[in-house]
């Protein structure tokens, strides 16, 4: 099992979703958080005043998928979160090794 994490800009959030559900992944986790990468953040303009953005909004998705879904899963989010631009946010891919059904106690890859 795969943990797959999108951290992407906001307004995307909804294509990205959708584009999981099609694919059949429902259970998705999302946290808006704040952040910055290359872009180094940016500055806004407030009442005449200069103000640096160090830290951007961003979203991000956490979704277990089993180990022959994660590269589909991957290509699905970098196709549908993908402006083109900077600041578009990166995935990561971590190994699960183990997950519980709260409710049912079931392990492993029918918990997900």
């Amino acid at each position: 099992m795969k943990l797959v994490v999108a951290v992407l800009k906001p307004f995307k959030l909804d294509e990205v979703r959708e584009a999981l559900a099609d694919m059949g992944h429902l259970g998705v986790t999302v946290s808006e958080v704040r952040g910055c990468g290359r872009q180094q953040g940016r500055t806004e303009i407030y009442r005449g005043a200069e103000y640096a953005m160090n830290f951007l909004p961003k979203v991000k998705i956490e979704v277990a998928v089993p180990d022959d879904q994660m590269e589909s899963v991957v290509e699905a989010i970098q196709a549908t979160a993908n402006t083109g631009r900077i600041g578009d946010g990166k995935i990561f891919v971590m190994t699960i090794a183990d997950a519980v059904r709260i409710r049912t106690g079931e392990r492993g890859q029918p918990a997900l």
